[in-house]
């Protein structure tokens, strides 16, 4: 009676928003933001910073699987972890955009980004193990409800670090010395915040990590999940890395980057709960499939304009960032509760795989599109010919709509209504 009553008391959930926000903050803002901000005050070439990040996320994406058992081994001291993973990704951010490179800035970009890749990463498969933990406390519909509490703060954090930079050089001269600094603020509160979430993991004896890898992998739905989460992850990496050379160069708007970004992901952040509703009526497949289909839509639209379109590529952040919604919210709850499903832990190396394959997308991005502009002839801020910028346009916006519509056809074709 008094767990019946347990569950059904109001959830301390707030602290899994800030801490979502502190990850979002170092993940997808810092891939749209440090590849230019070293081209713009540095002078590093594309190409270069184009290898390095492949180089990087190739090895960010091999480690993966060894942090999921790291996450599974540790469990008896995950706080501690958790703790020295926040200040390692304090670090980095510091030192990535508020410490001038002591040395080459190349290499600086690359040391500093693989402590903070490293970091995040870790963060990331502990942060979402345990949400698997602690959504069975919250009833039949826990996944869901948490995951609205999770994603809605990490879609607010990505919101804040996109549009940061541009917002603060209006009132200093050093936009990125105070966004780091602004973040390592954030990571103290956020993980004061969280520290009473660990303790459950303590209370669990570690299982030998190795067949929890093959306990998901063996299993056709989580294999089928992980498939789906690589080929989704896919445009939302070549959109990232090229959404600032589109609206710069493409629609010719220099300095509309930070409010379109910042509209992109408050649709997202919008609609996220909106997409826990509507998956809790018509389920999750048909709510995942409606979603791709409107980025769909919205990424063909973008292959149609020219410069000067800022109402319709308006429009198309709205379209596109509702759709995100859907996908960051819908299928890691999905994913969580597989996992929850097959039963005996193993969150952590479950999580593992899923950010291995997510981030082997962003590898593959890196390593393709920026030397691929180069070899286009396309420059970044630069006048560039009609060959270039249609180059640059079939990237941003066709490529992605060919990928969504292999994730739309995995979707439909997997049984996902017993998951």
């Amino acid at each position: 009676m008094m767990a019946v009553m347990a569950n059904l008391a109001p959830a301390r959930l707030w602290p899994w928003s800030v801490f979502a926000a502190l990850i979002a903050c170092a993940g997808l803002p810092i891939y749209i933001h440090a590849p230019k901000f070293y081209v713009d005050e540095y002078g590093v070439g594309l190409a270069a910073l184009g290898a390095v990040l492949a180089l990087l996320r190739l090895v960010d994406v091999v480690q993966d699987p060894f942090l999921g058992w790291l996450a599974e081994a540790g469990r008896g001291k995950r706080s501690l972890l958790v703790t020295g993973a926040v200040g390692v990704m304090m670090a980095a951010m510091l030192a990535l955009f508020a410490v001038p490179p002591p040395v080459a800035p190349l290499a600086w970009f690359a040391l500093s980004l693989a402590c903070l890749f490293s970091a995040f990463s870790f963060l990331t498969i502990v942060f979402y193990a345990q949400g698997v933990a602690r959504a069975k406390t919250l009833g039949p519909k826990g996944h869901l409800r948490l995951a609205g509490w999770r994603e809605t703060g990490s879609l607010l954090g990505v919101s804040v670090a996109a549009v940061a930079p541009v917002a603060l050089a209006a009132v200093t001269d050093q936009p990125f010395t105070a966004f780091a600094l602004g973040f390592a603020l954030l990571a103290v509160i956020a993980a004061l915040a969280m520290r009473h979430e660990w303790e459950g993991a303590a209370k669990m004896a570690p299982a030998p990590v190795m067949p929890l890898f093959r306990r998901a992998l063996a299993d056709r739905v989580a294999r089928r999940l992980l498939a789906i989460a690589l080929v989704n992850a896919a445009p939302v990496a070549v959109t990232s890395t090229l959404f600032l050379f589109f609206v710069e160069s493409r629609l010719g708007a220099p300095g509309w980057e930070g409010p379109l970004l910042l509209l992109f992901f408050l649709s997202a952040a919008a609609s996220a709960p909106l997409w826990g509703r509507l998956a809790a009526q018509i389920g999750e497949k048909r709510s995942l499939m409606a979603a791709m289909a409107l980025a769909i839509a919205a990424f063909l639209w973008a292959v149609l304009l020219q410069a000067g379109d800022m109402a319709a590529f308006a429009v198309i952040c709205l379209a596109s960032g509702a759709a995100m919604g859907a996908d960051l919210t819908l299928l890691p709850a999905l994913f969580a509760r597989r996992l929850a499903q097959l039963g005996d832990g193993g969150e952590g190396a479950g999580f593992g795989l899923w950010s291995f394959v997510s981030k082997l997308a962003l590898a593959l991005a890196a390593a393709i599109l920026l030397p691929a502009l180069q070899w286009a002839g396309f420059t970044p801020g630069a006048s560039n010919d009609a060959a270039a910028l249609w180059a640059l346009t079939l990237l941003y916006a066709a490529l992605p709509c060919g990928l969504k519509l292999l994730a739309l056809a995995l979707v439909a074709t997997t049984d996902l209504e017993r998951v």
